[in-house]
């Protein structure tokens, strides 16, 4: 395999991975932003118990999608099977 299609794989791989540490981010921010001031969705979610467990799935899923981002771009910059898988 030619040297650049490595190369090319590897910055594709980064730049995925990026991508998706960049929604867990999002996600984490968004379910803080309901955890704290549940006021603003108040009026698209009518129970306050589902609003409060949607914040910390959002949370949960937000921090295990930023996680694995995070290693896959590790993994991806220095050619580490073990962080990709």
């Amino acid at each position: 395999v030619p040297m650049g299609v490595l190369s090319c794989v590897k910055y594709l791989m980064f730049t995925f991975n990026v991508l998706v540490f960049a929604g867990g981010t999002c996600l984490v921010a968004v379910g803080l932003w309901v955890a704290v001031d549940p006021s603003g969705f108040q009026h698209i979610v009518a129970a306050k118990g589902v609003l409060s467990a949607g914040a910390f799935l959002l949370l949960a899923v937000g921090m295990a999608l930023a996680l694995l981002g995070f290693l896959g771009c590790c993994g991806a910059l220095r050619r580490s099977r073990a962080l990709l898988l």
